[in-house]
């Protein structure tokens, strides 16, 4: 079966490709805008980029939308994430929580789908608790993974290689949903035929 990823992020397209062929899901980075509406709620968020993709693209496509929610920040940057870290990057986030000793936040993310033989767009959610580290730490995933810890790990995802993060994180969590639900529904909606 065959997945077409609207995203310009080479290390997430890195990720959910990892996590895809594990499901047996060839998965094809399209190189479009992804048209994001401004909203606190990240599946408002991933539902409209889905659904304008598809209506220029018209074929099977994911669109994957994160957010961390930190609680001190009454849960900022939320929905902003890749907004915040473009203007004020993991130092910005790290000076607003200085000297806060409650660095409980969670990342969450939403998967839509959108494929022409789908009833609409359907979403996926994975969320993973953790805290925010007192200063960035390791090199690899992106975005603000240098300053997440995940809940039970001393090491941020920064610091993880990509298979214990998958196994562990909000995306993993997220895609492996997405599988399980084509599994089950493949037949009812003719995915085999998806090119």
């Amino acid at each position: 079966m065959r997945l077409y990823l609207v995203s310009r992020n080479p290390k997430k397209v890195e990720e959910l490709a990892h996590l895809a062929k594990a499901c047996g899901i060839e998965l094809v980075p399209i190189d479009i805008p992804k048209v994001e509406i401004q909203s606190e709620i990240l599946v408002e968020v991933a539902l409209y980029s889905a659904t304008v993709a598809h209506l220029s693209v018209k074929r099977p496509l994911i669109v994957e939308d994160s957010g961390l929610f930190v609680k001190s920040l009454n849960m900022f940057p939320g929905a902003l994430s890749s907004y915040v870290y473009k203007t004020i990057g993991v130092r910005g986030v790290l000076k607003l929580m200085e000297g806060v000793e409650d660095r409980e936040a969670f990342f969450e993310s939403v998967i839509a789908l959108a494929a022409p033989t789908l009833d609409g767009v359907k979403t996926f959610r994975g969320s993973v608790r953790g805290r925010i580290a007192e200063e960035p730490r390791g090199t690899g995933g992106f975005g603000f993974d240098p300053i997440f810890v995940p809940e039970g790990y001393t090491t941020t995802f920064a610091e993880m290689g990509i298979e214990e993060k998958n196994a562990v994180s909000h995306r993993g969590m997220a895609f492996r949903a997405l599988c399980r639900w084509l599994l089950e529904n493949c037949e009812r909606i003719a995915c085999e035929g998806w090119t």
